[in-house]
């Protein structure tokens, strides 16, 4: 079992390339299966996400944006997921941060 802590949507440096909200969820799904990947596993492995938001109005008006960025990163796959609205994440730039569980085959 492979347990992430939340992952934001910035890169491998610890930068933002964006502030705009579908491009960090983009980046910090890419981040959890490059960690996953890392594991030995795929993005299949993947069977929780809990998802941290900044702001419910932005993601439900961008949902299809959203969900075009999941699908670049996760394909169609749907492990379960909780979203939950904060006020705010410890990196202020930061609108989404993702927690993820993995189970990866040995």
């Amino acid at each position: 079992m492979v347990f992430l802590a939340g992952q934001i949507g910035w890169n491998a440096e610890q930068q933002f390339d964006s502030l705009d909200f579908v491009a960090q969820t983009r980046q910090a799904l890419a981040n959890i299966v490059t960690l996953v990947n890392e594991a030995g596993g795929t993005a299949e492995h993947i069977t929780r996400l809990t998802w941290f938001i900044t702001d419910k109005k932005e993601y439900v008006s961008r949902l299809n944006e959203v969900g075009q960025a999941y699908r670049s990163v996760m394909g169609k796959h749907f492990p379960v997921m909780t979203m939950v609205q904060v006020v705010a994440l410890v990196e202020d730039q930061a609108k989404v941060e993702i927690e993820a569980t993995a189970v990866v085959p040995k």
